[in-house]
C-alpha cells in the first residue's frame, strides 16, 4: 500500500472492497473515498483563511452548516461505491442525476441468471391509497403462489436467454430483451457527500420502496463510520426533524403555554450552545 498525505478514515479503510449483502444477491461495496469530517470544516473556513481547529469546534461548525442548509462544504467529500441490485431498483436509483455512473453492459457481457425473488413476508397487495406502493400483506398460501410464479417466469426467461446466446441464434444486445426487470445489474456510483445525503433523505425514508430502502440503510451505515459527525447532524436535522408550514406554526402557537415558553427562554437565554440559542430565537416569535 502506498503512503498518502491526504486525510484518511481508518474504519472506512478496513471495509474497502468488502461486499455488504443486500437482498438475495445484491451488495454495497466501498471502492474509494475522499475526505472526512475535518475536510468539511476546513472547506467552510477557507473563506477566511483558517485551517483545522479542534474536533469539538469542527463538530459545532458541521452541525451549524447542516442546520442552516449550507451545502458546498459537504461537496468536498466524495465516495465511490460498487453496487449490485435488481434492474427495477437501479432505474429508480439513476433518477438521481447527481452522480457519475458506469453500469455493466449486456451488449458486451453475458448476464448471470441472478434475479430478485421477494420473500414471502414481502408479498403484498397494491395499496388502495398509494398508487405507487404496497398495501395489505398476502396470506401465506397466496404469497407462496406469487413467489412460485415469479421464480418460474424468471427461470423460463433465462433458459430462453441462454438458448439464444449459446446456440448463437441472436446477438447479445437483442437476446437481453427477454430478461425480466428483476434481473440483477451492477454499476459503479461516484457521488459527493451533499448529494449522497439528499439521496439518503429520500430513499431511506419510510415512504420509499422497501427494496431501495435496504440499500439506503446499508449506505447510511457506511456514512456513519466515514463521517460520524456529519452522520449525527444529518440524523438530527434531516431524518428526525420535521418542516413546519405557516399553518402548522399557527396551530402550535395556539396550543403553547406561553408562560412556560417565557420561563424556558429566561432560563436558557445565556446558553452558549448554538442549537439552544437558535431555538430561543424561534420561541421568542411565539410570544410577540
Amino acid at each position: 500500500m502506498q503512503y498518502t498525505n491526504r486525510n484518511t478514515v481508518v474504519e472506512i479503510d478496513k471495509i474497502l472492497g468488502e461486499k455488504k449483502q443486500v437482498l438475495d444477491h445484491g451488495f454495497v461495496c466501498v471502492v474509494d473515498y475522499m475526505g472526512c469530517d475535518s475536510d468539511i470544516a476546513n472547506a467552510a473556513r477557507v473563506s477566511y483563511g483558517q485551517g483545522t481547529k479542534t474536533v469539538n469546534q469542527d463538530e459545532g461548525l458541521i452541525r451549524y452548516l447542516m442546520r442552516h442548509h449550507h451545502t458546498t462544504p459537504f461537496e468536498m467529500c466524495e465516495i465511490k461505491l460498487h453496487l449490485k441490485m435488481p434492474i427495477f431498483i437501479a432505474r429508480q436509483w439513476m433518477r438521481h442525476r447527481t452522480a457519475n455512473i458506469n453500469e455493466i453492459s449486456a451488449r458486451y457481457s453475458i448476464i448471470k441468471d441472478e434475479f430478485y425473488v421477494p420473500e414471502l413476508d414481502r408479498m403484498a397487495m397494491q395499496s388502495a391509497i398509494n398508487n405507487q406502493g404496497s398495501g395489505e400483506k398476502l396470506s401465506d398460501d397466496i404469497a407462496q403462489k406469487c413467489q412460485n410464479i415469479i421464480q418460474e417466469n424468471c427461470l423460463n426467461a433465462f433458459e430462453s436467454y441462454d438458448d439464444l446466446i449459446n446456440k448463437k441464434l441472436l446477438a447479445r444486445e437483442l437476446s437481453r430483451t427477454i430478461l425480466p426487470q428483476n434481473t440483477y445489474t451492477e454499476f459503479f456510483w461516484k457521488i459527493d457527500l451533499h448529494n449522497l445525503l439528499h439521496f439518503l433523505r429520500l430513499r431511506a425514508d419510510s415512504h420509499a420502496q422497501k427494496e431501495i430502502q435496504q440499500f439506503a440503510f446499508a449506505i447510511l451505515d457506511i456514512v456513519k463510520i466515514w463521517v460520524p459527525v456529519v452522520y449525527q447532524a444529518f440524523m438530527d436535522y434531516r431524518v428526525k426533524s420535521e418542516n413546519m408550514s405557516a399553518i402548522d406554526l399557527e396551530v402550535i402557537k395556539s396550543c403553547l403555554n406561553i408562560d412556560k415558553v417565557k420561563d424556558y427562554i429566561e432560563q436558557n437565554k445565556d446558553s452558549k450552545k448554538g442549537d439552544i440559542k437558535e431555538l430561543i430565537t424561534k420561541l421568542e416569535k411565539f410570544i410577540r
